[in-house]
């Protein structure tokens, strides 16, 4: 390795280590208020000296934290699992049989991904009322699958066309498979790199979802945690403590799952993204 590559590598660290601490500031931030009690006023940097465990159980009690939890949970696993059925189901067809019906309706899932998901808000809150949806895990989860079907499809069928060779298709076919065999046997189990993308992507932002849930989650008792802690926000401005240590609680699943599938995350969304 020579002078200049190795300094240009050396800067590209510095940069790369500069920008994951401008990133990590916030969440910094967050766990020094969360640990702090009521009454500390020290500086934000400052990390505590007593940590104050007192204001997750009290967060947790106060915000009715768990039914939000629940809720939340029960809408992303389901929507996830619909997504990664329905999408992949869809992607395959899309990716293999290059008919002019197929690269049709490839296009138009392409273009809807463009539609900001709000155009739709009036019409289909005017749908959920009429058809007595409101308040019910079904109108997030299959808002939620909607929303993110196209995205889905795109990385599926790019990751099929990229990755999986027909060859391998071919020859159980061959064999007396039949179609749907092929999929489920053959490519599915394939497919761990790009689901793992559409797991991230898809959850992190179903998790976090306020713009549809505060309009169609408004009772207390299917409220989701984005919800639960906007109007825990408003009802405890004077104590970011608690404030603070229910946020955490909310983002520490998301995190999790990041952590579990992230070996998978950029090879699936990379190749799922290139040839689509």
């Amino acid at each position: 390795m020579n002078y200049t590559s190795k300094r240009k590598k050396t800067i590209l660290s510095i940069f790369a280590i500069m920008i994951a601490l401008l990133h990590f500031m916030p969440f910094y931030i967050l766990i020094t208020t969360a640990l702090k009690a009521k009454g500390d006023f020290s500086s934000k940097w400052i990390f505590p000296t007593e940590i104050n465990w007192v204001n997750f159980s009290e967060a947790w009690e106060k915000a009715n934290l768990g039914n939000a939890l629940m809720n939340t949970a029960i809408i992303t696993f389901f929507a996830a699992i619909l997504l990664i059925i329905v999408g992949s189901l869809a992607a395959y067809p899309l990716a293999r049989r290059q008919t002019k019906l197929n690269k049709f309706m490839y296009m138009f899932f392409i273009a809807i991904m463009v539609v900001p998901p709000l155009a739709a808000l009036v019409p289909l809150y005017q749908l959920v009322v009429s058809i007595g949806l409101m308040n019910t895990h079904e109108v997030a989860i299959f808002n939620n699958v909607a929303s993110f079907l196209p995205l889905t499809i795109f990385l599926y069928a790019g990751f099929i066309r990229s990755t999986i060779p027909k060859s391998l298709e071919e020859a159980a076919r061959i064999d007396g498979a039949s179609t749907i065999n092929i999929f489920f046997r053959i490519v599915f189990p394939l497919l761990k790199p790009v689901t793992a993308s559409v797991l991230i992507i898809a959850c992190v932002f179903i998790w976090n979802d306020y713009q549809f849930a505060i309009f169609f989650l408004q009772d207390k008792s299917v409220q989701t945690m984005t919800v639960a802690l906007s109007g825990f926000f408003g009802e405890n401005t004077n104590n970011l403590n608690l404030v603070a240590s229910a946020a955490l609680v909310a983002m520490t699943p998301m995190v999790i799952l990041f952590l579990f599938l992230q070996k998978y995350f950029i090879k699936g969304l990379a190749s799922g993204s290139v040839k689509g």
